[in-house]
């Protein structure tokens, strides 16, 4: 019995997106449904249930932020958004309403296909992101709340450790600066990013072999933060 396809479905106005994405997608065993406009990539959604699904911002209907807070309403399915819009206010806007993570056009293949995968990992593990979480030499234990670095324990302060569990149980998706603080911290401190980026540095220094070039604890500039999957 063959493994059935992973299914994405493509919410993109821009012809030559489309075009380029039907030839490299299916080569890569993805079976794709397209939508040109944000209310038919809703419909499609509903009726092919995707793996993933991919969405520019600005499609000729409804602004493609709208179109994630819909889905959000009745889906958990991974959307990746992929724009032209390189403003932060943009991705921030997005990812805020449900988005899981975003590329910028123009973007490279490897780029969006290890994103794929990604999302793909990430939703068959399911929401609790497992038990067991381990990159390199670091291994947590979400439900012993133990974390290791070879071998050896490494003492985390709780918010230390409540802001790792937050992006391990999201692993491979981006965390804006608002969403961490608001889990972390409560809705009151919305505004402190200046705590991120102390406790981040915190972390980096306990489980990076070089905290100045972290692997997996990664800043997505003016943004948030995304846990590498390994």
């Amino acid at each position: 019995m063959t493994e059935p396809h992973p299914i994405v479905v493509l919410i993109e106005d821009e012809p030559q997106i489309r075009r380029f994405l039907r030839a490299v997608l299916p080569s890569q065993g993805i079976e794709l449904f397209e939508a040109e406009t944000g209310e038919r990539g809703i419909v499609e959604v509903g009726l092919h249930r995707p793996d993933v699904v991919i969405l520019d911002l600005g499609l000729p209907d409804i602004n493609g932020v709208d179109v994630v807070k819909r889905l959000r309403e009745w889906s958990e399915v991974p959307v990746i958004i992929l724009s032209a819009r390189t403003e932060e206010a943009d991705k921030i806007a997005a990812l805020d309403a449900g988005a899981d993570d975003y590329l910028t056009k123009p973007f490279g293949v490897g780029e969006l296909l290890a994103r794929l995968r990604v999302a793909m990992r990430r939703a068959s593990r399911g929401a609790d992101g497992g038990q067991t979480f381990t990159a390199g030499p670091v291994t947590v234990d979400l439900a012993a709340r133990r974390v290791e670095r070879a071998g050896e324990p490494v003492h985390l302060t709780p918010i230390e450790y409540r802001l790792l569990a937050m992006l391990i149980r999201h692993a491979g998706k981006v965390l804006t600066h608002r969403q961490l603080l608001k889990e972390v911290w409560g809705p009151s401190h919305v505004e402190d990013a200046h705590y991120l980026r102390i406790y981040m540095a915190q972390l980096r220094r306990k489980l990076e072999d070089d905290p100045t070039q972290p692997r997996f604890l990664l800043t997505e500039p003016g943004v948030g933060y995304r846990l590498a999957q390994p």
